[in-house]
């Protein structure tokens, strides 16, 4: 019997089984990286997740603007749903509220960057969460708002807020705040929708201008033509609650740019990958300010430059050396 005709002498190196054998191997190893890209790219620390909102423009602009800051190092993906079932430990940002409800109503335990909310809203979940949440907040804070009314206005020295029973705590801080800066506040309780305009007059009898903030029982597109009218009539300005209001009759409003929360977001992100923890909600630090200048013209208020006013407003809440730094 030839030694190939024994069943106990293995087949030859060389043998088509053993080719066969050896091209399956091949191809196994050449296709298996691609079937786990998520647990591979977090793996090095590259990957995001993107929680869009509603708003498609809004979403491709933030899209844009994060890669930009994050850098070509990291990929960002569509957040889809389900996704945290197969990879619960990648960071997710959400636009809004509704995108960071979505996320955490999937899964309480996936590390979330909120942008574009406000504190309000998110300080209760960063504070439960022990770092796994954060945000970038995005309506201005009410002492930036307050003290760019003070520099249009140098010689005000009374601001008047207007709030309902359940939401006097958004001006708590900032009535203890202003006598830092020269300035007195007083809340005034609508108690109901027919007791907004006298509330009001009430308000600007005492206050140098109105400080609004982002209260939608207060400021909303049914009362804001009311409000400003009332307020113009008897020759006082309103500061805020947005850029929004601005168009519609506000006098001014602080907000902060897409591309300053991009870059925060890319600097959280960051600061998650070295440490673990995402850092508390913040304001970016850089902000800009839309002015009416025809309101402005109406009342005869001499407007500065913009940018000498955000100068101005960062000198005062960050003090001169800090602001020129800037």
């Amino acid at each position: 019997m030839k030694a190939t005709e024994n069943p106990n002498i293995p087949a030859r190196k060389g043998s088509p089984a053993t080719r066969w054998l050896l091209v399956i191997l091949a191809l196994f190893l050449i296709v298996t990286p691609s079937f786990h890209p998520a647990v591979a790219q977090s793996a090095t620390g590259s990957l995001v997740y993107l929680a869009g909102s509603e708003n498609s423009a809004l979403n491709r602009r933030m899209l844009s603007l994060l890669e930009e800051a994050m850098g070509s190092t990291t990929i960002i993906r569509s957040f889809s749903r389900g996704q945290t079932s197969q990879d619960s430990t990648t960071p997710v940002i959400a636009l809004g509220p509704e995108a960071f409800t979505r996320v955490r109503q999937e899964n309480k335990s996936v590390p979330i960057l909120a942008l574009l909310v406000d504190e309000s809203f998110i300080d209760g979940y960063a504070e439960r969460s022990e770092g796994s949440v954060s945000g970038i907040l995005y309506n201005p804070p009410l002492l930036r708002q307050a003290i760019a009314g003070k520099v249009i206005l140098p010689q005000a020295t009374r601001v008047a807020m207007l709030a309902r029973p359940d939401t006097v705590e958004i001006y708590e801080s900032v009535t203890e705040e202003l006598p830092d800066y020269g300035l007195e506040g007083k809340v005034f309780i609508v108690t109901s929708d027919d007791r907004l305009i006298p509330t009001l007059i009430r308000a600007l009898n005492y206050g140098d201008f109105i400080l609004a903030a982002p209260d939608n029982n207060i400021y909303n597109p049914r009362t804001i033509k009311h409000i400003l009218l009332t307020a113009y009539r008897r020759n006082r300005i309103v500061i805020g609650p947005s850029q929004a209001y601005v168009k519609a009759g506000s006098l001014a409003s602080t907000y902060t740019p897409l591309t300053q929360i991009a870059n925060l977001a890319a600097d959280f992100v960051a600061e998650y990958r070295a440490n673990g923890q995402l850092p508390s909600p913040a304001y970016p630090d850089n902000f800009s300010i839309d002015l009416n200048s025809q309101v402005a013209r109406s009342m005869n208020i001499p407007l500065q430059d913009r940018q000498d006013i955000i100068r101005s407003v960062m000198e005062q809440l960050t003090g001169p050396e800090e602001a020129a730094d800037e």
